[in-house]
C-alpha cells in the first residue's frame, strides 16, 4: 500500500548536521490530502481510496465536477488522485492524510515535470561534441552531422537523436534521502536535487525499490562510535 502525496518545491537551501557537514536539500511544501471517496471491492473490482488536493474556486468547475463536490459534502480540489489499498474500511471520507504518511520512512520517490529549454540543438540536448572548429568546417560547427543513409535503406530511423524539443516531460527521481521532516509546518527536506522549477507541482511516494544503504546521519553515527571507541583503545 503507497498512498502518496503532492506538494510545491518551495526552492534549495542547505542543512547543516553534528558534524558540521552542510547538506543541500530541496524544501517541499507537502499539501494535506482530503479523502473524497472510498472505492469499495464489491463495486469496482478492487478497494482504493481518491485524495483530493489544492483548493480551486468553485467558478472555475464545469458543471459536472461541481455536481461531484457537492453530492460529496466537501470543499472542491484542484487534483484529485486515486491510490489502491488493501483494506479501505479504516478511511472515512473527510479525512486529511499529510507528512503522517511517510513518517519513519528514509527515501522516497519524486516525479515531475523538467524545466522548459525550448526548441535545443543536438549539443545541447544529446551533449554531441559538434564538428571540428577548423579545417574546412564552416557555418555548421554545431550541427550534429549526418543523420541517414545513401541508398539502403535511405532513410532516417525514428528515435534519431536530433535538435528539437528539450524538457517539459515528467521524470522520476528514485530513491531521494529524507533529511528532515517537518510536520508542524508540512515541509520536507530532501537531499539533493528535484525536478522541475520553483512553485512547480510534485507527486510524492514511498520508495519503490529497498534501499539498503546507510543514510548521510547514519553514516556520521557510525563515524562517531568508531572514534570513541578508537579513544576508548588508546587509554
Amino acid at each position: 500500500m503507497r498512498i502518496g502525496l503532492i506538494g510545491k518545491k518551495i526552492g534549495m537551501s542547505r542543512e547543516f548536521i553534528e558534524s558540521g557537514q552542510s547538506i543541500p536539500v530541496t524544501i517541499i511544501k507537502v499539501e494535506k490530502g482530503r479523502v473524497i471517496e472510498i472505492i469499495d471491492k464489491e463495486k469496482r473490482g478492487y478497494s482504493a481510496i481518491k485524495l483530493g488536493y489544492f483548493k480551486i474556486k468553485n467558478s472555475k468547475l464545469t458543471n459536472q465536477m461541481k455536481n461531484y463536490f457537492s453530492k460529496k459534502n466537501t470543499e472542491p480540489k484542484k487534483i484529485l488522485k486515486e491510490y489502491r489499498v488493501e483494506d479501505a474500511s479504516s478511511f472515512k471520507e473527510g479525512n486529511e492524510l499529510g507528512l503522517e504518511l511517510l513518517d519513519k520512512k528514509k527515501f522516497v520517490d519524486v516525479k515531475s515535470k523538467t524545466i522548459g529549454k525550448g526548441f535545443a540543438g543536438a549539443m545541447k540536448r544529446w551533449n554531441f561534441g559538434g564538428l571540428r572548429a577548423s579545417h574546412g568546417v564552416s557555418v555548421s560547427h554545431r550541427s550534429h552531422g549526418s543523420t541517414g543513409q545513401r541508398q539502403d535503406p535511405g532513410k532516417v530511423f525514428k528515435g534519431k537523436k536530433m535538435a528539437g524539443h528539450m524538457g517539459d516531460k515528467f521524470r522520476t527521481v528514485l530513491n531521494l534521502e529524507i533529511i528532515k521532516s517537518d510536520i508542524e509546518n508540512n515541509l520536507l527536506y530532501l537531499k539533493g536535487s528535484v525536478p522541475g522549477s520553483k512553485n512547480s507541482t510534485l507527486y510524492l511516494r514511498e520508495s519503490v525499490k529497498d534501499v539498503r544503504r546507510k543514510t548521510t546521519l547514519e553514516k556520521f553515527k557510525d563515524k562517531a562510535k568508531k572514534k570513541d571507541s578508537e579513544k576508548g583503545k588508546k587509554k
